[in-house]
């Protein structure tokens, strides 16, 4: 039976990705192999972070109590998921609960051992230069993604916004039919800048997103 390092657990909305607006069962795990500059879960990532240890059946009985109360979305995020050694088993079990299953992954992780039959969602990071992460991308991964999956280009710069765009042409990700975001490192960047950027570029298959959640709540809040 798998095992896991559970950081917390909380129903909420997604805050961004294809759901956003809608309840979700939040899983996030500890560990992290980035380190991003403008990383708001850091205290989930370092090797001591707090967690409680848990297994399989204890996160699927979890999500079966989300789904009796109504909540058809699992967003499993960190840290980055895909490095729990069990995360495999966990993914074909929450599978069985008929929920929508979302993985959020920072692109540093092959995606190819998890795209099988009982494939999750990919909503994937690519990292761009303001992060200081982007050396570690795995171009490789957007072969995998389809019309169900998203890249976020999380964007703290100017600079970012030239360099989402030379990927997006470079690796012809409209043509993938995986949704495309921009989303805004909260307090870098006007939102207003980047959307002039996508009228210029002709970006109309780019979705500016907002992280709903920091509107919501303290932007610093956990378990929302």
């Amino acid at each position: 039976m798998g095992a896991f390092r559970l950081a917390e657990h909380f129903i909420s909305i997604n805050g961004e990705g294809c759901k956003a607006g809608e309840l979700a069962l939040f899983l996030r795990f500890t560990g992290c192999n980035l380190r991003c500059s403008w990383c708001d879960t850091m205290w989930a990532n370092t090797n001591d972070a707090p967690y409680t240890a848990v297994t399989t059946d204890d996160l699927v009985k979890t999500a079966e109590d989300a789904y009796a109360s109504g909540v058809r979305n699992i967003t499993l995020t960190g840290g980055e998921p895909l490095l729990q050694p069990d995360i495999a088993e966990l993914i074909t079990s929450l599978a069985e609960t008929g929920m929508r299953t979302e993985i959020e992954t920072n692109g540093a992780v092959l995606l190819k051992p998890f795209a099988g039959a009982q494939r999750p969602v990919f909503t994937m990071d690519y990292k761009l230069p303001s992060s200081g992460m982007e050396r570690f991308m795995l171009t490789e991964n957007f072969d995998l993604l389809n019309e169900q999956d998203s890249v976020k280009f999380v964007i703290g710069s100017g600079k970012d916004l030239e360099r989402a765009s030379q990927i997006i042409d470079e690796y012809r990700l409209a043509e993938k039919h995986c949704t495309l975001f921009f989303s805004p490192v909260f307090g870098k960047i006007e939102p207003a800048e980047m959307v002039e950027f996508m009228k210029e570029r002709g970006l109309g298959f780019v979705r500016l997103q907002l992280q709903l959640h920091k509107f919501i709540w303290d932007p610093e809040k956990r378990g929302v």
